[in-house]
């Protein structure tokens, strides 16, 4: 087992996408990549470091495939994982509830014990609320592919370079 699992849909764009960025800046053979779509409950707990990829569907709901594992999750002790979370959204289109898929699971998961890592400052992005932010941070790194894609390269790198630190990863 590789030290960092990456949850996220293989049937996504753009947070596929950014997961095999994040991947490739944390190096391939240090992450195993773990469809959330067809997960067990067993591999899901079985990493102490995890990164979880969330975009947020509709007027602030999550994807299916993360509401669905919800409920094998509420009886999950999350205490000494830390768990970093990313995800797409777009701040023009849905300013009322940006990124909020980022924000509820980080609560779900922050309530059952977790430490959440990764958080990513909210001051290039305009939007007008958020369930992902927390002070002048994001709770994880929100990546807006339609109005900021030149955004992208950078932002992931310098999250991963966080992360990095916070896992205490070389």
């Amino acid at each position: 087992m590789k030290p960092i699992g990456l949850f996220y849909s293989f049937n996504t764009r753009h947070t596929s996408d950014a997961a095999d960025r994040i991947a490739r800046e944390l190096g391939e053979k240090n992450v195993d990549r773990v469809n959330i779509e067809t997960i067990e409950d067993k591999v899901f707990l079985s990493y102490s470091y995890m990164i979880l990829g969330v975009s947020t569907w509709f007027d602030g709901e999550l994807p299916n495939y993360w509401d669905e594992f919800l409920p094998a999750m509420e009886h999950m002790d999350f205490t000494g994982k830390a768990i970093a979370l990313f995800g797409p959204s777009d701040q023009v289109g849905y300013p009322q509830n940006f990124a909020d898929g980022i924000g509820i699971l980080a609560d779900f998961l922050r309530n059952r014990g977790a430490t959440i890592a990764g958080h990513y400052p909210a001051k290039s992005y305009h939007f007008i609320r958020s369930r992902a932010i927390e002070g002048e941070h994001f709770k994880g790194l929100v990546l807006d592919y339609a109005n900021q894609p030149e955004m992208t390269e950078k932002r992931i790198k310098e999250w991963c370079t966080r992360l990095k630190k916070e896992f205490k990863f070389r």
